[in-house]
């Protein structure tokens, strides 16, 4: 099991779910309006430990095309492992959106 905390509450995840999908069955209202293909960046979060090193294409393409490369990740490109604590910086409540994006699939 994966722990991630988000606002000082702690949740054990399954390993290897997605950040998005993780972040969403907590009850939080995040983001993903591209439905997780690392195009709009509105999954964004920062890390306060526990960001992963690794990074695949896809999110360093979009990261670096938004010079945004080491401001913040992409959740729906991060997998749940370890202890992650990391903040949200988009949901549905703080941007007055009624839809969050499409579902998500269960792999990046």
């Amino acid at each position: 099991m994966a722990t991630l905390i988000i606002d000082g509450n702690s949740y054990e995840i399954a390993e290897g779910t997605r950040l998005t999908t993780a972040i969403e069955e907590q009850g939080i209202d995040i983001l993903h309006r591209c439905g997780g293909n690392a195009k709009c960046t509105t999954c964004k979060v920062t890390f306060n430990s526990g960001e992963p090193e690794a990074m695949n294409d896809a999110e360093k393409a979009k990261l670096e095309d938004k010079e945004a490369l080491g401001d913040y990740r992409l959740s729906c490109q991060c997998i749940c492992e370890g202890t992650m604590d990391v903040n949200v910086l988009m949901t549905m409540t703080s941007t007055g959106l009624d839809d969050a994006g499409p579902e998500l699939s269960k792999t990046i």
